[in-house]
């Protein structure tokens, strides 16, 4: 009878398993379990099962993921789902002589694969599953230029999976792993779409996009003031307050691709000179050297950096433009590549938001066609925005100066009395923007249009849902 009774102190291991808290046991039950309670090693240590029994967490953490990862967009085989639950149920019971195991093998794997499952899923989905910044800003190189081309320039939290293995032993690691969950209204509003959505491409896709919500990066708050731009959806949002817009975009190509950035924008110039970065002045322009035609018809100069002097385009040819020492600069106003107007942000790539003087090419369904700016549709919509509080005059010294018609009396008075004066006007050249604006730049194939709060699907421009797909191709949904 002692033997017995150990029996039933050590083999609460199994009785907890087994559902525990049925009351005394039968002397059947207490027979069946001292026969592998014999056998367990008592040296045998793990996070969810002492010698006291299996813990409950362990059937929890097996419910949470079966009902879970589908709706995260992610597969439950990559985390153990099936191996767990055949483990438990053989420990449940008590069928280690029919699947020809001991109760210490199954346990061991048991309690690894919990454990796998649970870091894999909470640090995965706090900080995402594979690091963005590593693997875009390693995918192309610079056009024109050497190495490789920044695709990804947000700041980035790495991956910490210690917090999550120190909580795998806590009391509160349930909790913990519910509280895993991105918190971003684009994440919540992907996953009720996988919920209603049966296509199994649009699956793929929203899971995908799931991954990016899921970045430690600065995300666009739902009613930040803010204006964002969408790479995938070829389209910028300026929202906040009562006041909403939206206007199609042109971006980088396929080859100079527009970088993925948070800035804050600054400031605008109107009629703004254009000084033509140097990686298209090796692409596009070199070659050109010595034409003065060339440099005439596109109104552009040959500045020498050393003394400020603008040099005669024919005696420049293609070597001293590519030496670095010259500078092109296109002239303000009509026919500028800039447009009329242009919106300054810092960031490491001489990008920014503009208009265009090729406004025809907003008709087209792909606008990926710049070096890396981003072309606006409705540039002065896009600087009323920006300057809120602005009254009349001050948005008809803008119209003025970018050729548009003004709609006070005091703006028409003003183009009646100057209107022998030369082109273009320059009522305002520089507007401070203040406060400045949050400015977020993505890439989401998979998204709620910020005026309707629908999520809309787009196609993958520049290939990055393929990218992600590579990476994390095993923990996505298969279904």
């Amino acid at each position: 009878m002692k033997k017995k009774i150990v029996a039933v102190v050590a083999g609460c291991l199994l009785l907890s398993a087994c559902g525990g808290g049925r009351g005394e046991l039968s002397e059947a039950e207490l027979s069946a379990f001292g026969t592998y309670v014999d056998s367990l090693d008592h040296s045998l240590q793990g996070k969810w099962f002492t010698r006291m029994g299996v813990s409950e967490d362990a059937d929890s953490l097996l419910t949470f993921l079966r009902n879970q990862l589908p709706k995260d967009g992610l597969d439950t085989t990559a985390f153990f789902v099936p191996q767990i639950a055949e483990d438990l149920t053989v420990v449940h019971k008590l069928a280690f002589d029919s699947v020809g195991q001991s109760i210490n093998d199954v346990l061991k794997r048991l309690d690894g694969h919990l454990t796998k499952a649970y870091v894999d899923y909470t640090t995965g989905q706090r900080y995402g599953f594979f690091r963005p910044d590593k693997v875009l800003n390693r995918l192309d190189y610079k056009v024109g230029g050497t190495g490789y081309a920044q695709l990804f320039d947000y700041e980035i939290k790495a991956p910490d999976s210690s917090e999550a293995q120190a909580k795998v032993s806590s009391d509160d690691r349930m909790s913990y792993l519910e509280a895993s969950q991105p918190g971003t209204y684009v994440y919540r509003a992907l996953k009720d779409l996988l919920a209603k959505t049966k296509d199994k491409a649009e699956r793929a896709k929203i899971a995908v996009n799931m991954e990016r919500c899921r970045w430690q990066i600065k995300h666009p708050g739902q009613q930040e003031k803010r204006v964002l731009v969408n790479i995938a959806a070829q389209h910028l949002w300026a929202v906040g307050g009562d006041s909403a817009l939206d206007m199609r975009i042109c971006c980088g190509a396929y080859p100079t691709k527009t970088p993925l950035l948070c800035s804050t924008i600054n400031y605008m110039q109107v009629n703004p000179e254009w000084n033509i970065p140097f990686n298209i002045i090796k692409t596009d322009v070199a070659r050109h050297g010595g034409d003065s035609a060339y440099f005439a018809r596109n109104r552009y100069d040959i500045v020498d950096r050393e003394t400020g002097d603008t040099l005669q385009a024919s005696e420049v040819g293609k070597e001293r433009l590519l030496s670095g020492k010259m500078k092109v600069v296109q002239k303000g106003g009509s026919g500028n590549s800039l447009g009329r107007i242009v919106f300054r942000f810092p960031n490491n790539f001489s990008v920014y938001l503009h208009d265009t003087n090729n406004r025809g090419a907003f008709n087209r369904e792909r606008r990926t066609l710049s070096h890396g700016c981003v072309r606006v549709q409705k540039p002065f919509e896009l600087a009323c925005f920006l300057l809120q509080g602005a009254d009349e005059w001050t948005k008809d010294q803008i119209r003025i100066s970018m050729d548009m018609r003004p709609v006070t009396e005091r703006g028409r008075e003003y183009v009646r009395n100057h209107a022998d004066a030369p082109r273009p006007f320059r009522l305002i050249s520089y507007r401070d923007i203040t406060p400045h604006m949050p400015l977020y730049i993505v890439y989401f194939t998979a998204y709620p249009n910020p005026t309707t709060g629908k999520v809309e699907l787009w196609p993958d421009l520049y290939d990055f849902d393929k990218v992600i797909t590579k990476e994390i191709g095993p923990f996505l949904l298969k279904e």
